[in-house]
């Protein structure tokens, strides 16, 4: 029993001693030796400075869309192995897979008709395949200066 957790330690200890290595000794050898200065330290973002939060928010679609492909993506793996040994398993096989298949047709279906993979989503009151017309669109907003410039014309 004691050999077991005496082995443990010995891969523990060289575990810790190869992060070490790699992040300390190693790190060291290679890194530059001059000193930083602060034009060395800024970000470089092809040249040009950068401006504003780094903190933007990306539209929820993206990570619903990714991962609607991974979880399919996924799931066809499943299909492979099973493709090797179909003839060794007979027709139970098949109609396992057959059933296999069509939930995940099932949820490709209710994932579809939600809406979720639709990149441009609609609302409420707009049917499917319905465009927008010149009436749904937002008013026209006038630019800032020219209605400041407007207002105060108007009180003089």
């Amino acid at each position: 029993m004691q050999q077991d957790f005496l082995t443990i330690l010995i891969f523990m200890l060289f575990g810790g001693a190869f992060v070490l290595l790699n992040m300390v000794v190693i790190g060291r050898l290679l890194r530059s030796k001059t000193d930083y200065t602060e034009q060395k330290s800024t970000t470089y973002e092809c040249g040009e400075p950068t401006f504003g939060s780094a903190f933007v928010r990306f539209d929820i679609r993206f990570y619903v869309l990714a991962l609607v492909f991974v979880i399919f993506d996924v799931e066809v793996l499943f299909l492979f192995p099973w493709a090797v040994v179909l003839k060794d398993m007979g027709m139970l096989a098949l109609v396992e897979a057959t059933v296999f298949v069509l939930v995940l047709a099932v949820g490709l279906a209710y994932v579809w008709r939600k809406g979720d993979i639709d990149w441009i989503p609609l609302h409420g009151h707009q049917s499917r395949g319905a465009r927008l017309t010149a009436s749904d669109a937002p008013p026209a907003r006038e630019p800032a200066a020219a209605g400041a410039a407007a207002t105060a014309g108007a009180e003089g």
